[in-house]
């Protein structure tokens, strides 16, 4: 028997290296399903009690595990029922990469039963890559974008595949015209500001009498350097609410959360400081950082595009100043 669309899709899941895809049976997915029983449940499908939980658990695998989540359902209802965790996913950046059946293409714009007009459900939560399968050729591009795009952006993205379409022969792109290749694998860029901008965000921190950090989830991995920043500087440390694992709280310079379910020593110390650098964080409650307005503002690092410069708001760098 030849492979179907779905044994390549499971197949180049597997050449990803995904290893769990959570998700809930529908008929919408059946080829599917078919498929993981050939494949002898490589990648291992974990089965929630309902969808909104399988999106929510690929999310909380990608959060803890660093990987690109995956997650499955079925058309219409199960489609929609994905929309919550994705939106998850979404806000609090996290690669998810959802794989949606549809009704059948001879089926579709017939207001056939539970058909949803499932590119426009999901244009806004995947904005950055949505995209329906509808003849084999389309893969494996599809699948590799989707992947790649979800690493690349920290977002969701999302694979609608017609249920008639999951069980056709897998037919692999042509060389010819309109037809696209694709290839696995993805190379990031190490962005980095200018000698210039380091130097003159070096000159900042090191002005500082009372400087301060807030530490977010985009400064995970980096605990040896803030913690070399925070001795350098003789600087305390709070933590936005997604960077809360970033560093321990038993460690002397760190003060605990910020925010709304924030320390009362990470908004003393918020209040006092004269320097604020935030590194990997674009918390949003300005309530609880420095006040700008106050007389003799508290200044902090910006980092735009990979550039440092000076603001009286909050902002994100990941710069090392010079030793004092």
């Amino acid at each position: 028997m030849a492979d179907t669309v779905s044994d390549f899709l499971l197949h180049r899941l597997r050449e990803w290296g995904v290893r769990q895809v959570f998700g809930y049976p529908g008929d919408g997915i059946n080829g599917l399903l078919a498929a993981w029983g050939r494949a002898d449940n490589d990648p291992q499908f974990v089965q929630a009690r309902h969808e909104e939980m399988a999106a929510f658990e690929a999310v909380g695998f990608a959060k803890f595990s660093g990987e690109v989540g995956v997650c499955v359902a079925t058309s219409g209802p199960g489609a929609v029922h994905l929309l919550n965790g994705l939106y998850d996913a979404k806000l609090d950046h996290v690669p998810v990469v959802a794989i949606v059946g549809q009704t059948e293409r001879s089926a579709m714009g017939g207001s056939y039963q539970q058909e949803i007009d499932l590119l426009s459900l999901f244009k806004d939560v995947c904005s950055d890559y949505v995209q329906m399968c509808t003849v084999p050729q389309q893969l494996p591009n599809l699948i590799d974008r989707a992947i790649r795009i979800a690493q690349a952006e920290h977002a969701p993205t999302c694979i609608i595949f017609p249920s008639d379409v999951l069980d056709l022969p897998y037919e692999a792109p042509a060389h010819a015209f309109k037809q696209v290749p694709s290839s696995r694998g993805t190379e990031f860029a190490t962005v980095t500001p200018s000698g210039a901008a380091v130097r003159q965000a070096a000159d900042i921190l090191n002005a500082g009498e009372k400087v301060a950090l807030l530490v977010g989830q985009g400064a995970r991995d980096c605990v040896p350097e803030l913690t070399e920043v925070a001795d350098l500087l003789g600087a305390g440390a709070a933590k936005a609410l997604l960077g809360k694992d970033v560093l321990p709280d038993d460690l002397p310079w760190v003060t605990g959360s910020i925010g709304l379910l924030g320390t009362i020593p990470s908004y003393k110390m918020m209040m006092g400081c004269d320097t604020l650098l935030t590194v990997g964080s674009n918390f949003p409650y300005t309530q609880f950082l420095p006040n700008s307005t106050r007389p003799g503002p508290c200044r902090s690092i910006v980092r735009v595009r990979g550039s440092a410069c000076v603001t009286p708001m909050r902002s994100t760098s990941s710069v090392t100043p010079a030793r004092r």
